[in-house]
């Protein structure tokens, strides 16, 4: 129908269908919670079209019912979406983590920029810890949930990057005041610089409402227009002492664009990320290996070739760019893991085969552990192949047969030969190892 034609009651719903369409994709990417101020926005700009819909006469025509149930149906689904999102189990758990890394910099941090002698070594493991459980927080490759992740990952580094930059400095002022006018200037930025750091953290993490990023940028830039305001004369090492000094204000300047940063280059996605792309790369080429050994007639040909294909891309991943990012540390991990897994894999065929072709008297307890590594190898075969989760009936009857193979182990004897009981230590670890594996492999991380 031509839209010159159109009932005014279908034109309406279409425009408010456009004005829904238009926020769409704030709300797939709203990564808040249900107070923050972004989602009383949408929910309200959702509601007024809803009732916007609701206002537009049908005239009891078909049609026009149906575009109106369209509307209002689509509308809802946003709400419901958004909703969701705010509340999603992952997202509230983010925020669990991020309430406990606010409490640590109340307790541990805060106390020494108001001039506590230092930070407590445990309050840096905590910080680590803390970015660990974020890294292994699952996402679905939900956007909302990435970025969520990824916004709580940037402002508890860079507070770990600020405390460890800290750490580092020297108790002592760089230069003496006898040295230059100028030197004791700078020292007085310097001073206020550490204050600011101060500042920095409190805002990052939200511990504050006596201060704004916008004020804090301001004091930032007005300190470096005083340094540069400086005469140093010639002398090249104030000249240098102040340049350290502009890096460092430069530094507290970047930490407080990372909200925004975020935004503007969908940084939380880490699918396009060149790091990532290359850990993909070296996984894809691993995946081709693993099927040609586990589909060859006769893998043994395949053996030394493919472990020094895989040993070149343990090295490739080696190589890999963190960028200060946990999750591609995490990506790299879990990579790393994959390939020496089959690496392992093709270690254990080629010793049972060997094993073959060795015709010898062996104690019984020895012979035991052989005979479950032969067990291990036809499970670690079906466990490079699985592709689920911990619910499906496969998983759980791989961890029921590594399970019995670990008790076969504890039941075995070595009585006190040492050979039996390196043996038996080794098979353990692999069995323990094959277990992680399947675990890993079926925790559905996302980037």
């Amino acid at each position: 129908m031509d839209m010159g034609n159109q009932h005014p009651s279908i034109r309406r719903l279409q425009e408010i269908q456009k004005e829904v369409k238009s926020i769409e994709q704030q709300v797939i990417g709203f990564s808040g919670l249900s107070d923050d101020k972004n989602y009383k926005n949408l929910e309200r700009m959702l509601t007024k079209q809803l009732f916007e819909i609701d206002s537009v006469d049908t005239e009891g025509k078909g049609d026009v019912q149906q575009a109106r149930k369209r509307a209002a149906q689509e509308t809802e689904r946003l709400l419901k979406e958004l909703e969701q999102n705010a509340n999603h189990p992952h997202r509230l758990e983010i925020q669990s983590i991020f309430t406990e890394a606010q409490s640590l910099v109340k307790e541990k941090i805060v106390p020494f920029y108001s001039g506590g002698n230092c930070v407590p070594v445990e309050c840096e493991e905590g910080i680590q810890d803390i970015i660990l459980r974020l890294t292994h927080v699952k996402t679905g490759g939900k956007i909302s949930l990435r970025k969520a992740r990824y916004h709580t990952l940037t402002k508890i580094c860079a507070v770990q990057e600020i405390v460890e930059d800290c750490m580092k400095r020297q108790p002592s002022l760089p230069l003496s005041e006898d040295v230059h006018p100028s030197v004791a200037k700078i020292n007085s930025v310097m001073c206020e610089v550490n204050k600011a750091r101060g500042t920095l953290i409190t805002l990052l993490m939200g511990v504050t409402s006596n201060e704004t990023c916008r004020h804090l940028s301001c004091v930032l830039s007005g300190l470096t227009a005083d340094l540069d305001a400086l005469d140093v004369c010639g002398h090249p090492e104030i000249r240098n002492y102040r340049r350290e000094v502009v890096e460092d204000i430069n530094k507290l300047l970047k930490y407080l664009d990372l909200e925004e940063e975020a935004d503007r280059t969908h940084a939380f996605d880490l699918g396009q990320n060149h790091s990532i792309l290359k850990i993909e790369k070296v996984l894809q080429r691993m995946r081709e290996i693993k099927t040609e050994l586990l589909q060859a007639q006769n893998p043994s040909e395949l053996y030394l070739s493919a472990k020094t294909e895989l040993q070149g891309l343990i090295g490739q991943l080696d190589e890999v760019s963190l960028e200060k990012n946990p999750c591609i540390r995490e990506a790299r991990r879990r990579a790393v893991i994959e390939v020496q897994t089959l690496i392992t894999y093709i270690d254990l065929k080629e010793a049972l085969e060997k094993r073959k072709l060795i015709v010898c008297e062996e104690h019984p307890s020895h012979k035991a552990v052989w005979t479950v590594l032969g067990h291990l190898s036809e499970i670690q075969e079906e466990v490079l192949s699985f592709d689920g989760n911990r619910a499906d009936k496969n998983y759980i009857r791989l961890e029921e047969l590594l399970t019995k193979q670990l008790l076969a182990l504890d039941a075995v004897d070595p009585q006190g030969e040492e050979k039996c009981k390196a043996a038996r230590r080794q098979a353990v670890r692999l069995a323990q190892n094959i277990l992680s594996y399947l675990d890993l492999k079926s925790d559905e991380w996302e980037y």
